[in-house]
């Protein structure tokens, strides 16, 4: 039976914690590495502690995710933990920010939130109906050149929300950078519900954990798949 060679792994110039394999941070049972971040950053961990511990929203929303995950780790969906969530920090709106091809899945959700006793508004990314080409963007740019096709509007969808007075958003399938966008304007604490990634059917772990078979491409950025454009 033939076994898969494994690649020897390149070794980090820079080695961060994503190269650490003592992960001494979380139990303290082992030792830190020589370029370990918690021993570089003493000062830095005494002044989140304190922010933590004090009274301020971020002290509130760090406390809710702790007790989520002490109570309920291992057995509520994600889905569930973003009304859990919600509910800790008293929340009793509750808005969630909807790439326009999540809708369907929006509406589901919605029913679940109200289920908690909480109100909902969802916002969808097209909100404002604005061209894609009023923005900047050539008309070749668009899925459909020729047509009406809107951009999305996270910061609109921000505004929306913020109006309406929510206390928790949720932010479900918007874009990479329109997810950036939208937390940045929210007023209200914002998590994600789900991201988008059109070829693994949302779930953007896949790439990772099937890297050395279906995907071996992303192991090397020159495999990446080339712009549509780049030979026009």
């Amino acid at each position: 039976m033939m076994t898969e060679k494994k690649s020897p792994r390149p070794k980090a110039v820079d080695p961060s914690c994503s190269e650490c394999h003592l992960r001494n941070c979380y139990r303290q049972d082992s030792k830190y590495p020589n370029f370990c971040l918690s021993e570089a950053n003493v000062q830095g961990a005494a002044e989140t502690k304190s922010l933590y511990a004090g009274h301020s929203r971020d002290a509130k929303v760090a406390r809710a995710a702790a007790e989520v995950e002490a109570e309920y780790y291992g057995r509520l969906t994600r889905l569930e933990e973003t009304v859990i969530f919600a509910l800790k920090l008293g929340a009793k709106k509750l808005g969630v920010a909807s790439c326009v091809g999540f809708l369907d899945e929006s509406e589901i959700y919605a029913k679940v939130v109200r289920s908690a006793g909480l109100e909902v508004k969802t916002v969808g990314c097209k909100v404002g109906s604005i061209d894609k080409c009023e923005i900047g963007l050539p008309d070749g740019f668009k899925l459909s050149p020729g047509q009406q096709e809107s951009c999305c509007n996270p910061v609109l969808q921000a505004k929306v929300l913020n109006d309406w007075g929510a206390d928790v958003n949720v932010s479900l399938g918007l874009c990479v950078g329109h997810d950036y966008l939208f937390v940045k304007h929210s007023k209200a604490p914002a998590v994600t519900l789900a991201v988008k990634d059109r070829v693994l059917a949302h779930n953007p772990m896949g790439a990772i954990y099937a890297h050395r078979f279906y995907y071996k491409r992303i192991m090397d950025f020159k495999n990446f798949p080339k712009s549509r454009f780049e030979d026009k």
